[in-house]
């Protein structure tokens, strides 16, 4: 019995710690002002391709494309989300909206409706289908070349994005990454390691906020 309350005291502790590490990142975050500048701080012009992949409100896009006028790409599978950007960008011939997400395979899921944190790794009484789109796919029927800034924000998809990303590799197109990865599972830091350690083969990160947000730029040719 006492090994196994030991047990749980160690359990505890830890994760007191990782929640207090958790909060110290994201003061920190907010005192480089991550959202106003980190996020937006890019090399883009008004020819860029820009993929925003999870765009809930649009406010993202709306902000770099004030900056930039980049072609831009929004990906929202929730209904609703989607209908409310398409309103607020229906005058603007730069930005297009998709009423699907972009994943490794093309399929249908279920999603929990639980805000911006909506994601189909949670249950929720409240939820729908989705259509899911293969990027190599929709990258092919759009025949584009070359992306210069893609941001993933799709609470726990991104594992399964940034994988075959890299597997196929379509890595060597894409000039940036913005990625914010989730803790939706025991195993989640591990495939992040992972993943940051394949990435690593061909660009390097210019900040990196744990499980906040991170952003990856590719290497430059020698």
């Amino acid at each position: 019995m006492t090994g196994l309350k030991s047990k749980l005291n160690m359990n505890y502790f830890e994760k007191r710690k990782v929640r207090k590490q958790q909060r110290q990142i994201v003061k920190q975050w907010r005192r480089d002002q991550g959202d106003e500048i980190l996020r937006l701080d890019y090399d883009l012009n008004e020819k860029s391709i820009v993929l925003d992949v999870g765009g809930y409100e649009g406010q993202w896009a709306s902000d770099l494309y004030s900056k930039y006028n980049s072609n831009i790409y929004i990906f929202e599978p929730v209904s609703t989300f989607y209908k409310n950007i398409n309103q607020r960008f229906k005058k603007n011939i730069n930005i297009n909206i998709y009423d699907f997400g972009l994943a490794g395979k093309t399929r249908e899921e279920l999603i929990s409706l639980t805000g911006d944190a909506s994601s189909i790794f949670q249950k929720s009484t409240d939820s729908e289908e989705i259509k899911l789109t293969s990027i190599s796919e929709w990258i092919k029927n759009e025949k584009i070349d070359r992306i210069d800034l893609i941001k993933l924000n799709i609470e726990g998809g991104e594992y399964e994005l940034l994988e075959h990303i890299i597997s196929t590799g379509l890595i060597d197109k894409i000039d940036e990454i913005q990625v914010q990865f989730h803790p939706i599972e025991d195993k989640s830091e591990e495939r992040m390691l992972d993943i940051q350690n394949s990435l690593s083969a061909t660009h390097r990160p210019t900040y990196q906020y744990k499980f906040i947000w991170e952003n990856w730029k590719i290497k430059k040719q020698p």
